[in-house]
């Protein structure tokens, strides 16, 4: 088995919507080049966001 890593060590991005970081999840595994947002409430708002403004 691989060694554990602590919380501390995961890879870290900031949220594209409310600024915050986050943290790697391994839901996120194979798409983690991807994420741009923290949650799913903070992808909506973008969404909503980008649609008004058109």
């Amino acid at each position: 088995m691989p060694p554990m890593r602590r919380k501390g060590d995961l890879p870290q991005k900031v949220c594209a919507q409310c600024g915050r970081p986050f943290a790697w999840r391994k839901k996120w595994e194979r798409v983690w080049d991807e994420v741009r947002y923290c949650s799913d409430r903070c992808r909506t708002e973008a969404k909503r966001e980008a649609r008004g403004k058109d």
